[in-house]
Order: C-alpha cells, then structure tokens, then sequence
C-alpha cells in the first residue's frame, strides 16, 4: 500500500508543479476541457500514462522488488492485517487514480462513456499490475482482499457518475505523527516523509460527502462536506503475534470520526490553473474540529484533527 500512497502523492506534485509553469506563462486557457474530442490531447494523454505507468512499474521491480527474493506466483491472505487500513489505503489510490484518470480524458473532450471504462478504470489497472509483481515476491504475495479493496475504490468513482453524474461522496487521507513509529522506524517508518507512507496508525481515511449536493434547493454553501473517518491505532505490525517474541505491548483498536470538510472544487473561481489545483488537493482532508470514537478513550473532541 505505501507504495501507492507514494505513486499518487508524485502525481500531486507533478500537477502542481504544471499548474504553476502553466499559470507563469498566463497559459489558463490550456487547463479548459475541450467542448468537443480534441484527439492530439487524447493522444498525449494516452502516451503520458502509458509512459509513466511504465517507468513506474520497472522502477519498483529495479529499486523495490530486487531487494527481496522473488518466487513461484503465490497467493495470500491479509485481510486481517493491520486492522484492514491498508485495504482502505488501497481503496483511496483506486478512487483517486480513476478520478484523475476520468479528469484527464473529460478535458480531452473524450465522450463520458469512454471516460469511465478508459479512465476511471486507470487505478485498478495499474494497481492490478503491482498485486501481479507481489505474487511474484517471496516477501508478500497476490492478495484477492487488495483486488476487491481495488475494485471498490474504482466501483464508488463509477458508481457515483452513473446514478448522480457527479462526485458527491469523496474519499479523502489524512495524516498525523504518533508515537508508534519510533518504537518500530524499520516498520513503520524513519522520519515524517516516512511516516506518511508506513505508519498506519497515523493515517485516516475520510469518506466526505457534500451536502448541498444532496440538498440542492438549501442554502448550505456548495463547498460544505460532512466527514466520516476510519483509523485505527496501537498497531506495531500487521499482527499482534507478529511482535509477541518481541516483547511489545499493543492496544490494538480501531477509530471512527465524524467531521466537517470542505470540498476544494466546488469553491468558485474564474482561474483554470487553481481550479486544477484545487481538484488536485481536495484528495487531502481539511483539518478541521472532529469527534472521535474509540473503545478506550470513547467519545472524544479534538479542537482540530489532522
């Protein structure tokens, strides 16, 4: 899963840094989808991804997989590890790729059905290839529960498109420092950058639906989401007999949130660029005041939650 986490964060960074040459050269206009097909943009898109998809595929098996020995194809079963969050991280990369992958052909001007089978459709291709590369991997393995978690995160983007036409519930990330990784930095990660994408036990996954989408006659500003947030924590490896020779006490527990949000590309503005930026980090949760819900701690108010 951190892997994948670490493929979409590129690709944030890699469209905010476009979107600021873009907006140096006043090229606002380039960010405009395309009322009709514009087949040199298709094209361009088609050989991005194709491209990039590549480069990253043959970059995990020289500088990930080589580390490890590799084996006959193998099948696992990980559902129970690490509380399900990295299913839920899987779930995320799925829905996000597949939303960028949607976006890119729409402004393309590439008809909405070729959208969703071509482009939303982008993350569970992708992330299939990688769960084929762990099959080959002594270290992990082909997991059936990272495929279904994949195929969920596609199914809400193209779920959603076909019965409201627009994304009305979004999963979000959210991330915060927590004490676990220090105990276990070759687990869990050395470091904030790290951190982000090993520790589990600070990462939450927000399903933030908007409001006035649901209620479109109301007076609730379009840009208002209700949060709801699943995490877990006290979690040192992906099982807790994973580290008993180890001599580590875990209190293991899962997380529930409820939260305000706010939905980045409904707020209104005449510039393509931070439109597209906007779009961009709305895949991030707002910090805002949140509740939160354990079996030990139990109801609880965070002034701000990350």
């Amino acid at each position: 899963m951190n892997r994948y986490i670490l493929l979409f964060l590129c690709c944030v960074v890699t469209l905010f840094a476009n979107s600021q040459a873009q907006s140096q050269f006043k090229f606002d206009s380039f960010f405009k989808p395309s009322d009709t097909f514009h087949k040199s943009r298709r094209n361009t898109i088609a050989i991005a991804e194709v491209s990039l998809a590549s480069l990253t595929l043959i970059g995990l098996d020289q500088l990930w997989y080589s580390d490890f020995e590799r084996s006959k194809f193998k099948t696992v079963n990980d559902s129970d590890e690490w509380l399900q969050m990295d299913k839920f991280g899987h779930v995320f990369s799925a829905y996000q790729l597949g939303r960028v992958g949607a976006n890119v052909l729409n402004w393309a001007g590439v008809n909405k059905r070729d959208q969703l089978i071509y482009g939303a459709t982008l993350g569970f291709g992708f992330l299939t290839a990688v769960e084929i590369f762990d099959g080959y991997s002594q270290e992990w393995g082909f997991s059936w529960s990272d495929m279904a978690a994949n195929a969920a995160g596609t199914g809400l983007y193209i779920g959603q498109e076909l019965l409201w036409d627009e994304q009305r519930i979004t999963l979000k990330y959210s991330f915060h420092q927590t004490q676990f990784a220090n105990q276990r930095p070759d687990k869990l990660g050395d470091g904030f950058l790290e951190e982000i994408l090993k520790d589990y036990n600070g990462q939450t996954y927000w399903l933030s639906a908007n409001v006035n989408s649901f209620f479109k006659e109301s007076k609730i500003p379009k840009w208002f989401n209700v949060a709801f947030g699943y995490g877990a924590e006290g979690m040192l490896s992906g099982r807790t007999e994973d580290v008993d020779n180890l001599l580590i006490n875990q209190n293991r527990r899962r997380q529930f949130y409820l939260s305000f949000d706010v939905d980045l590309t409904r707020i209104q503005t005449k510039s393509r660029v931070l439109r597209t930026l906007l779009d961009v980090l709305n895949a991030i949760k707002v910090p805002a005041p949140t509740i939160s819900f354990d079996r030990e701690n139990g109801v609880k108010l965070h002034y701000i939650y990350f």
